[in-house]
């Protein structure tokens, strides 16, 4: 099957200027000046992109795949996530954790879910672990896990600075990192420490540490949820200053003292930060609780995937970065970082996600392994136990 995408504004995520893009099956085969290709004898569906930005697919590096929460008891445990809810908001690649809750919810379910959405249409990859340490494993350590198990790419979200967490120790954390990373490497895999930051006074302390303290690369370790707060936002800057990575959650803004991530991205810029090493991610499915001073949760709402669009809208259309940066924040970067090959960029060779934004900046076309999940706007992939010629 081939797709010929005519005529857009490509953003690879480099400025390729206007193009026409091939697609032979689940890869891009070829980047061309518009016209230039030509295909005899072959069925090619073609795609009128003029008017149209054609980016990466996004790349949303944290997501409770599973649904997250519990907080408030068994009624407070968040839905699973569908495919629909995904590719709707032009997301084509996933990283899948678990959080909080790791008795009710299970690594086993958490890969079968991934397994799920791969089937349905997108790509997806697992993150070992939950909340507390000694944290859960498929195999009996996340060394093992990440050389044995196809999907786990890293360890997370373990929590700290959050009275949430187990309150690791600073010794815990390094041998957590330190099994992240030779299991990456026996794995060929990035092998990141995915850490949950909460609203504890620590904030960054640990990290800091394991940096200063350790031989573990500054790249091994991403911590998230790092626009919690202004304190908190302000570690991080200084942290990204200092070579690390940073994640950022796209639906922070909202509630309490969050910093949504146009502030965040414009203080990093303010700062002279490179955003090589920071993403942007939804935290969808995950729980967002309220909780007042003596520590008793007030208040419960629940992350959504679309919010990783409006942050990418929200950037480009306040002009805090152009659209080159936008991508690299939500689809390069992360795919990078976490050694996703073919994804988070348009190239030959590499797969055939992508999104054509009409010129609000909004999904019209989305192509995930070179099947349109989304046309015209309307979302075609279903979910396997969807109503069939259910609007969406």
């Amino acid at each position: 099957m081939f797709t010929l995408i005519q005529g857009g504004e490509v953003w690879g995520p480099e400025p390729l200027g206007v193009s026409d893009v091939l697609l032979a099956g689940t890869t891009i085969a070829a980047i061309t000046e518009p016209g230039a290709v030509e295909l005899a004898g072959v069925a090619v569906e073609r795609l009128d992109a003029r008017s149209c930005s054609v980016v990466p697919g996004l790349v949303d590096s944290h997501v409770h795949i599973l649904g997250g929460g519990g907080e408030g008891g068994p009624a407070t445990r968040a839905p699973e996530l569908t495919i629909e809810d995904l590719v709707a908001c032009g997301v084509t690649s996933v990283i899948g954790c678990l959080g909080t809750d790791a008795v009710t919810r299970h690594l086993e379910s958490l890969l079968a879910k991934a397994r799920a959405l791969e089937a349905e249409g997108i790509s997806t990859w697992i993150f070992s672990g939950a909340y507390q340490v000694p944290t859960v494993t498929l195999t009996g350590s996340v060394r093992s896990d990440l050389v044995v198990i196809d999907k786990v790419i890293g360890a997370g979200e373990i929590a700290i600075s959050d009275h949430r967490s187990s309150q690791p120790t600073f010794d815990e954390i390094a041998r957590l990192a330190v099994e992240c990373r030779v299991g990456g490497m026996l794995g060929g895999k990035a092998g990141v420490l995915h850490l949950h930051l909460g609203d504890g006074p620590r904030g960054l302390e640990l990290v800091r540490r394991l940096l200063a303290e350790t031989e573990v690369p500054a790249t091994q370790v991403v911590p998230t949820h790092c626009c919690r707060n202004p304190h908190l936002l302000a570690e991080a800057v200084e942290h990204v200053l200092a070579g690390g990575c940073a994640d950022f959650t796209a639906g922070f803004g909202d509630h309490g003292a969050e910093v949504s991530v146009v502030e965040a991205v414009r203080r990093l810029l303010a700062a002279g930060a490179s955003l090589e090493r920071v993403t942007v991610s939804s935290d969808a499915g995950g729980s967002i609780p309220v909780f007042d001073a003596a520590g008793e949760l007030t208040g419960l709402d629940v992350a959504r995937p679309d919010t990783l669009l409006a942050a990418f809208r929200a950037l480009v259309r306040e002009g805090v970065v152009d659209l080159e940066s936008a991508c690299r924040l939500f689809a390069a970067n992360p795919a990078r970082i976490y050694r996703l090959r073919g994804k988070g960029r348009i190239e030959a060779g590499a797969d055939a996600d992508l999104v054509v934004l009409d010129e609000q900046l909004l999904p019209r076309d989305v192509f995930a392994r070179g099947r349109r999940v989304v046309s015209g706007g309307v979302v075609t992939a279903r979910s396997t136990f969807a109503t069939r010629g259910e609007a969406t």
